[in-house]
C-alpha cells in the first residue's frame, strides 16, 4: 500500500499498518481527502483516533501529510480500487464534498466503490457524507435530486442511511476542511449531509 509524507512515498504492508493502528479505539477513513486538512484537524483534536486520508492525487497532500502525528496516515489510491490492507479495518468513513470520479461513482451506484466501502468496513461501521450543490450541478444534478440518488444507492448497497439534511453557511464555515470554507464564502454555498451505518 502506497502512503505519502510530504513529498516522500512510503510503502506500508499489512503487518506495519496493523502495528500502527493497534492502540487506537477508532479508525476513521476520509475518502477523497483532497489536501488532507480535515484529516489533520481530526488527528490533532482526537489523539485516541487513527485517521486515514485516501486520495489518488498525491500533489494535493504534500502540505498536511508533512505533520508528524502518530495517529495520521495518507494513502495514495482511487476510491474505486481501495487497498486490500484496509479490509475490515475501518470503523467510520467520511466522504466530504466529493467531485469528479468519486461523485460519479456515488451517483451511478458503481459496484467497485460500493463493494470497496463494504469490504473496508468493520462490523457496524458508520458513514458521514457531505455533498455540495456546485459539484452536483457540474455533474448534471440538482443538490436535492443528487443527494436523493446517492441516498437510495447507499440504501441498496446495504447501508442504513438517514435522509439528507441541509448544511447552512454557518455549518460550512465551522467544518474543518478547505473545501467547506470555499463553499461557505463562495457563490454557491448549498450543501447537504447524510449519516448512517452498515447493516
Amino acid at each position: 500500500m502506497e502512503t505519502i509524507r510530504g513529498r516522500t512515498p512510503l510503502d506500508l504492508d499489512l503487518t506495519q499498518l496493523h502495528e500502527r493502528v493497534a492502540s487506537y479505539n477508532r479508525i476513521i477513513l476520509d475518502l477523497g481527502t483532497g489536501d488532507g486538512r480535515y484529516v489533520h484537524c481530526l488527528a490533532e483534536r482526537n489523539p485516541n483516533w487513527f485517521i486515514i486520508g485516501v486520495d489518488s492525487c498525491r500533489e494535493n497532500l504534500h502540505e498536511h501529510s508533512r505533520a508528524r502525528l502518530p495517529n495520521m496516515l495518507f494513502v495514495i489510491a482511487s476510491a474505486q480500487n481501495l487497498p486490500v490492507e484496509l479490509n475490515r479495518l475501518v470503523s467510520h468513513i467520511t466522504i466530504n464534498f466529493p467531485w469528479g470520479s468519486l461523485l460519479e461513482s456515488l451517483l451511478t451506484d458503481d459496484s467497485r466503490l460500493m463493494h470497496g466501502l463494504e469490504i473496508i468496513s468493520s462490523s457496524a461501521a458508520s458513514v458521514d457524507i457531505r455533498l455540495n450543490g456546485g459539484a452536483l450541478a457540474e455533474a448534471g444534478w440538482t443538490l436535492e435530486s443528487g443527494a436523493e440518488r446517492i441516498h437510495n444507492n447507499l440504501l441498496q448497497a446495504g447501508w442504513q442511511i438517514n435522509a439528507p439534511v441541509t448544511m447552512n453557511a454557518d455549518a460550512l464555515r465551522s467544518f474543518p476542511s478547505t473545501w467547506a470554507k470555499r463553499l461557505a464564502f463562495g457563490r454557491d454555498p448549498r450543501a447537504m449531509a447524510m449519516t448512517g451505518y452498515f447493516k
